[in-house]
């Protein structure tokens, strides 16, 4: 008897030890199907803004594919605020987020914040704008540089060459300010005679109020690049019927509704809600394990009349 019992302890023993190894097992291979991405398989956006028409349909593609995939998206909207969004990408990383899609207010103010997702483990896809000194999973973006090089070379052939013209300049820091600044110097400088450059923070009234101070400081002005449409509307509402040629960027509705009524003369059109779905994609792609580009370019072109 004594002999049957040890020989069943010993056999409970070896099956239980068994189970147990079972269990590791399973758990090591469900660990490894999802490669190196950690959290609970939600996706958080912050959006530097969503008072800015182009903004609004950059996260409303992002969410429409997201609801065609059937995966959680969270939305937070940083309201032009880059201490407020530094706040809202910490507030993601506690939510357990496995991707964090950025559109940066200030690329360089938002690094400190991309990095303690990375140091999380969080893969991060930067949309519109780059994180400055961080190498990011994937980055999206138009081509800035070249989209305001095509609507400076417009301007120059409707104001004529060392015309006296004014820049709107985007929100300081951010890399759609700094590129479509680059792209427009460097037909500008050579072509054009820009007596001033000032921020009006891709804001409309912000616009309208520089653009109001511009036209007094010099009443002779030719032409203007606005980094925004938004900007460009607030500059059309500042200079009423004079005769000066107003052009901006990203194709929002209200600008092409200008330009048919001869108030724009141009636009670069982007197309956010194609960016808002691929960084959705590209999220979705990155969580099931797939490789992904570093760079996804999107092509802008130039509309007028």
């Amino acid at each position: 008897m004594k002999l049957k019992k040890i020989v069943t302890l010993v056999s409970s023993a070896i099956l239980a030890f068994s189970l147990v190894g079972c269990s590791i097992e399973g758990e090591e291979s469900s660990a490894g199907s999802e490669g190196a991405v950690v959290g609970n398989g939600s996706i958080g956006f912050s959006v530097s803004t969503l008072n800015n028409p182009f903004f609004v349909t950059l996260s409303q593609g992002a969410k429409d594919k997201a609801k065609e995939e059937g995966r959680d998206l969270i939305v937070v909207d940083a309201g032009d605020d880059a201490a407020k969004q530094t706040s809202d990408i910490e507030d993601l990383i506690s939510k357990n987020i496995s991707i964090l899609i950025v559109n940066p207010v200030d690329s360089d103010a938002v690094a400190p914040a991309v990095k303690d997702a990375i140091a999380k483990g969080i893969k991060v896809i930067s949309l519109d704008r780059a994180v400055n000194g961080v190498d990011v999973d994937c980055s999206i973006a138009s081509d800035n540089v070249e989209g305001a090089k095509m609507a400076t070379e417009y301007l120059v052939s409707l104001v004529g060459k060392d015309a006296k013209v004014v820049e709107l300049e985007g929100t300081s820091g951010s890399s759609a300010t700094i590129d479509r600044g680059t792209g427009f110097h460097k037909v500008a400088d050579e072509q054009l005679n820009v007596v001033s450059s000032q921020t009006a923070n891709f804001n409309r009234s912000e616009g309208m109020t520089v653009m109001e101070n511009m036209l007094q400081s010099n009443s002779d002005i030719k032409g203007v690049f606005a980094h925004n449409d938004e900007m460009a509307l607030g500059a059309v509402e500042a200079i009423g019927n004079k005769d000066i040629v107003v052009v901006g960027f990203d194709s929002t509705d209200d600008a092409l509704a200008a330009i048919k009524k001869g108030k724009m003369a141009a636009t670069v059109a982007q197309k956010p809600d194609l960016m808002g779905a691929t960084a959705v994609e590209t999220a979705i792609k990155i969580i099931n394990g797939e490789a992904v580009e570093k760079s996804i370019p999107v092509e802008v072109e130039l509309v007028t009349k």
